[in-house]
């Protein structure tokens, strides 16, 4: 958890700033925390963060183009050296809010806030963190969606259950929730409906910063057209990833290794699923574009495991949490990776 006063400093910050502009990781755990914060502050624009794994110098012109005075930057491990320091240079403050175990070393003129380096550790998912500041308890629909997402059950939710017994389940498991029911479904709406074009995320964002309550988003109309349409297609297709992904399921091995391609990068979707569906797998999923692979691994304590193999592979990058880790390498290192991993986990 953030400190009280952690809490109290960031709200101050959204109340200074006139012009925020909210990058957010582009999963639904960072488009909660957006949602979240700005529904809360009344001000301000949100840009999902597409590139891997880090915020990169490239976003640093929607700030000039925007007129921005505060930036805040909302599930992302990693933000590029050149960005911090040309927000350093034009006097851009920056609140950054995360979630993952990381190295990375914060500069000074940085605001950073991330209870994994508090004095008690612990890493709830942005979203988790983004209501507390927020404090609006007409959003919780939005903190759960975020929190379950990210396999968290958060100590609100018997209090939303109660209030919307008919969109979720009784259960210990975040990812029951987010498979079995309907506030899951709006969740899997969100993470597909971000997978569209710059426009058509703009005029979902435009349409969840008005909504009431959740099923406004479950009711498909002219308003949200665009994203139930986008999830309708991405749906279909990664259903039939997820079933030939599963065919792996029949080798009698620790490891369930799946690699495709395409134009469709839903490696940390199918790889989620998986997790859920086969507990006891360490789950690997490649996405292969052009000579770079993206690659999402679940299993327990896995992180480590794969950081320590990616450290000897050049310009790998990659980080997460303790069980779900997100890596990009070249593509003619991953026969060596995964040699390297399997020989690590027999």
């Amino acid at each position: 958890m953030l400190t009280e006063k952690q809490v109290k400093e960031i709200r101050t910050h959204l109340e200074k700033a006139q012009n925020p502009l909210f990058f957010f990781d582009n999963d639904p755990d960072g488009l909660c925390s957006f949602l979240l914060l700005r529904r809360a502050c009344g001000k301000g624009k949100g840009i999902p963060v597409r590139s891997f794994p880090d915020l990169n110098a490239g976003y640093f012109r929607r700030i000039e183009e925007l007129n921005s005075d505060y930036v805040f930057i909302l599930d992302k491990p990693i933000v590029s050296e050149e960005f911090l320091k040309e927000a350093e240079i034009k006097n851009i403050p920056i609140v950054w809010i995360d979630h993952h175990e990381t190295d990375f070393k914060i500069p000074d003129h940085v605001n950073y806030y991330n209870p994994t380096r508090n004095k008690n550790p612990s890493s709830e998912p942005v979203t988790f963190l983004s209501y507390k500041i927020a404090n609006n308890k007409d959003d919780m629909w939005l903190a759960v969606i975020g929190c379950v997402s990210d396999k968290f059950i958060p100590d609100f939710y018997d209090e939303f259950l109660e209030k919307y017994p008919d969109l979720a389940i009784k259960t210990e498991n975040a990812f029951d929730v987010f498979y079995a029911s309907q506030i899951g479904r709006i969740a899997r709406i969100f993470s597909f409906a971000l997978k569209d074009s710059i426009t058509n995320v703009v005029s979902m964002l435009r349409f969840l910063l008005s909504v009431k309550n959740p099923y406004e988003v479950l009711e498909e109309n002219k308003k949200n057209y665009s994203m139930h349409k986008r999830f309708k297609q991405i749906y279909s297709r990664y259903t039939r990833l997820l079933i030939k992904a599963e065919e792996y399921h029949k080798f009698k091995e620790k490891i369930l290794f799946f690699q495709y391609g395409g134009d469709l990068s839903i490696s940390s979707d199918i790889s989620n699923e998986l997790s859920y569906r086969f507990p006891n797998k360490i789950i690997v999923v490649v996405y292969v574009s052009g000579v770079k692979a993206n690659i999402s691994v679940r299993g327990k304590k896995i992180r480590e495991i794969i950081l320590d193999i990616i450290s000897e592979l050049e310009g790998a990058t990659g980080g997460g949490h303790e069980n779900a880790v997100g890596v990009q390498i070249k593509l003619e290192d991953l026969e060596k990776f995964r040699k390297k991993l399997y020989s690590s986990v027999k």
